[in-house]
């Protein structure tokens, strides 16, 4: 990590710093459970106790950064019943999401998604990790813009921020991109194409059952010590 990602012009140095912190925890360079003291922050990134607060407040509501007691703030750690728990809210909440855009996205809207389909074989399936990001996000943008409901949309925007560290692994990993780019085949087929609210459902809950399966393995895999993860 060096100072020199800092524009200190483009956008306020909170945020550049914010999103910097945000990306070395996504990326691992900050694994779960490590200690973030400020002093050591304020000289990786070059700025002051005040903007590393600032940024830490953040992540913390995001729930990246976690404050424990007499400690200060960490990485946050999950463990598997903590994940099961979320992937179990995230699994009605797009299912839902899937069953509203069958029976309301307008045909404009529809036709985004499929057209969305043909992007992500380069964007997503043959993709980076930012292509990727860019093109998930683009999908849901989509898919929850079809189903017409901002509160849904909301908490499922909410529920993502959450899972950030866990999203990120379908990115990385070209075998779990290509079973999500499946996934997404089959959501778009029945949920724009079809209009089979019972089918699009069923299929975004196929994706997210799936999802909640492989996060814990990769999760596991990288914490290492999977006494932490009982």
């Amino acid at each position: 990590m060096t100072t020199e990602r800092l524009t200190r012009y483009a956008a306020p140095l909170r945020q550049q710093v914010t999103r910097l912190m945000r990306e070395d925890i996504l990326d691992g360079l900050f694994e779960p459970g490590v200690a973030l003291r400020e002093g050591a922050l304020c000289e990786a990134y070059g700025v002051s106790r005040t903007v590393v607060r600032e940024a830490l407040r953040q992540l913390e509501s995001e729930r990246l950064v976690t404050v424990v007691a007499n400690r200060g703030p960490m990485v946050t750690v999950l463990t598997p019943p903590d994940i099961d728990a979320l992937y179990e809210v995230r699994r009605a909440l797009e299912g839902l999401a899937g069953e509203l855009f069958a029976r309301h996205a307008s045909a404009e809207t529809a036709q985004a998604l499929v057209d969305l389909r043909r992007e992500m074989e380069t964007t997503y399936l043959r993709g980076t990790v930012k292509t990727r990001e860019a093109s998930n996000d683009s999908f849901y943008r989509l898919l929850l813009e079809g189903a017409g409901n901002p509160i849904l949309a909301e908490e499922v925007t909410r529920l993502h921020a959450r899972i950030q560290v866990l999203r990120r692994y379908a990115f990385v990993d070209d075998q779990r991109a290509r079973i999500s780019f499946a996934a997404f085949g089959a959501i778009i087929d029945a949920a724009a194409v079809s209009r089979d609210a019972a089918v699009a459902r069923a299929a975004c809950e196929s994706h997210i059952t799936e999802a909640a399966r492989l996060a814990v393995e990769e999760y596991r895999r990288r914490m290492g010590d999977t006494s932490q993860l009982r």
